[in-house]
């Protein structure tokens, strides 16, 4: 039944087919090094193609490296080579290609697969273990996830696979339902058409966490080999086993099981974004006797092209992919519009106002409002037991502390981002007492049925609470302002600055560096009086930049600056991306509000506050990134 192939395949169709085919190695490679020297080919690029030419695993791609690499095509090489596709907070993810280290190929597919079997081999001191597989709608996500169950069954595992494409919180699901010990995801999330990725799951349904991470990517690097079953008779020999419609019923009851309202009042138009939501979030509201949402049919059809959503970006967090949505949502005065990504993970929400405008939800706010209505729901019920707890990120809103202080009920929030170290604060504090789990970036989750954010169970109850407003007469909006008047205004906002391939990973570095040597202590008149640096676990004072304090964990690469009390406080995070060089900001405004006439002012000063202090830190961003680099 295993096929022993001397690396995993090319892309179906691809010249480099063949691997008997003769190719020079140890003149490419002179070619290659050649590059490098004249400042063609960066370092890692060198040392990665390199590998590529060299190395058995690889040789099926040597036919199509030889061409490029005798074409002279080193600047598009440089883009395939410069770096290894690393993993993520959640896998990895990148620009599908025929070949390269840096991309989603084939290969790199296989060489994830291979690496998470050879490390589930090691972590149980023997052969064999459970896996099961999902996709999303996405280009290439069928391919990609039969190869990684190729891989896996080669590599003796007993494999499900899901027989069409479903999202990312079923297959979490999946991997606790059918006890498996790992779970794969083929999805790019909101990424664009040309991206794809592999998402790597733990047998608790979370992703994988540290040593498990570490463990995954050592293997992963040194796969060379790779065998892989012939699916068909994998299928035939029940060591493949599809999954589906029966899975899916689980998962559809377990969800709607977290449902805490009859009301079914409210009317919304609903998109999957071209994604697999319709299996996922617009089933669970249809299933659960939501009858005023509706499908918005143009962006209906699962198709990673992306054809209707503007310009072909499926990220609920974009303003621009309400605009067709909301176009539809007018004609029938819809309360609600709601979107999902692709993999129908991460729910954004849209909400038509008292003059028939339609305003677009933060996370942050989505997250506050869900939280407020799953704690008064418990509370008045009477299930608000005893140890009762949410989760959110440090990059998270703390309007979601402020309210559930008001409960009395424990908010763990010192949680680098990544939904992983949510999951993980569920299974270490117990699920049957977890609420709900929110992360800015549209991420919610409650119950104990998945590890993974989910927009179907977040959909679910932000229309039992939109229904239980509209019986009062009040929207959504009108809660969040009764939160304001009750807690203070709270908003939030960020941004991100790009810069490109190995040199762009220097001025992330060297921007970093300027964070914790010199960084701002003052924007836009804020002064600035403390940092808490979560990369050296440690607390500094400003102006001085001084030692303030011991920062306990977590560890990673996360730094937040607070400013001094005043009419309003401001805070902002600093936070690298883990698998491109980019580095994102997330900006908090709090202002006391007091009385309901307050509001408006309140409201109107911490916003404009907040926008000078995300202008002036990015002109300093800038301003860092222009400076010359010293040596150079």
């Amino acid at each position: 039944m295993t096929e022993h192939d001397s690396s995993a395949p090319p892309t179906a169709g691809s010249p480099a087919a063949d691997p008997s085919v003769n190719v020079p190695v140890e003149s490419l490679v002179t070619a290659v090094e050649a590059a490098g020297a004249a400042g063609q080919l960066s370092v890692a690029a060198v040392t990665n193609l390199k590998r590529w030419l060299q190395e058995s695993g690889y040789a099926a791609y040597r036919p199509l490296l030889a061409r490029k690499i005798e074409g002279g095509e080193f600047s598009e090489l440089e883009s395939l080579y410069w770096q290894v596709l690393p993993f993520g907070t959640g896998g990895r993810r990148g620009t599908m290609a025929e070949l390269g280290s840096a991309t989603m190929n084939a290969r790199t597919v296989c060489e994830s697969a291979s690496g998470i079997a050879q490390y589930l081999k090691r972590a149980r001191g023997a052969s064999g273990g459970r896996g099961v597989i999902a996709y999303d709608s996405r280009h290439r996500s069928r391919e990609f996830a039969e190869l990684t169950a190729r891989t896996w069954a080669a590599a003796g595992l007993k494999v499900f696979l899901f027989e069409g494409a479903r999202s990312t919180p079923e297959l979490s699901f999946a991997v606790r339902h059918l006890r498996c010990d790992v779970g794969v995801m083929i999805s790019a999330s909101h990424n664009p058409p040309a991206d794809n990725g592999v998402k790597a799951y733990w047998s608790t349904g979370g992703q994988v966490l540290p040593p498990h991470d570490r463990g995954i990517i050592e293997c992963v690097y040194e796969a060379n080999e790779i065998p892989l079953a012939d699916l068909e008779e994998a299928r035939a020999a029940g060591q493949v086993e599809m999954v589906g419609e029966e899975l899916d019923e689980y998962y559809i009851n377990a969800v709607n099981g977290c449902g805490l309202s009859k009301a079914r009042q409210v009317t919304a138009v609903y998109s999957p974004l071209h994604g697999v939501g319709e299996t996922s979030v617009f089933r669970v509201l249809s299933e659960a006797g939501f009858e005023g949402v509706t499908l918005y049919a143009p962006q209906a059809t699962q198709d990673g092209e992306f054809p209707k959503v503007p310009q072909q970006l499926p990220n609920p967090e974009r303003p621009e992919v309400y605009e067709p949505i909301i176009e539809a949502a007018r004609k029938t005065k819809a309360d609600l519009v709601l979107a999902s990504d692709p993999d129908a993970d991460r729910l954004g929400v849209a909400v038509r106002d008292s003059r028939g405008r339609y305003v677009i939800l933060s996370g942050n706010r989505v997250g506050a409002l869900l939280a407020d209505y799953v704690l008064r729901k418990r509370k008045g019920t009477g299930t608000l037991g005893k140890g009762s707890f949410l989760v959110q990120t440090l990059v998270t809103t703390p309007l979601i502390p402020v309210i559930a202080e008001k409960y009395k009920v424990t908010v763990f929030g010192d949680l680098l981002v990544g939904f992983k170290y949510i999951g993980q604060v569920i299974d270490r504090e117990g699920a049957q007492r977890f609420l709900l789990g929110c992360e800015e970036s549209l991420g919610y989750l409650a119950g104990g049925y998945a590890r993974d954010k989910d927009a179907a169970v977040a959909a679910l109850l932000l229309c039992e609470c939109a229904s239980e407003l509209k019986r009062e007469g009040k929207t959504l909006l009108d809660r969040l302002d009764e939160l304001y008047i009750e807690h203070g205004y709270h908003n939030e906002s960020q941004c991100s600055e790009t810069a490109r391939g190995a040199e762009g990973l220097a001025m992330v570095a060297r921007l970093l560096e300027a964070f914790a040597t010199r960084p701002p202590t003052e924007l836009a008149g804020v002064r600035l009086k403390r940092v808490r640096d979560y990369r050296k676990h440690e607390i500094r004072q400003l102006p001085e930049n001084e030692w303030l304090a011991e920062l306990p964990a977590p560890s990673g690469d996360l730094v937040i600056f607070d400013s001094v009390r005043g009419e309003v406080e401001i805070s902002f995070a600093v936070r690298p991306s883990g698998t491109e060089p980019k580095i994102k900001f997330y900006f908090f405004a709090h202002g006391k509000v007091g009385t309901a006439e307050n509001l408006d002012k309140v409201r109107a000063h911490s916003d404009k506050k907040l926008a000078e202090v995300e202008e002036a830190l990015v002109a300093w961003v800038r301003a860092v990134w222009s400076e010359p680099v010293q040596g150079a």
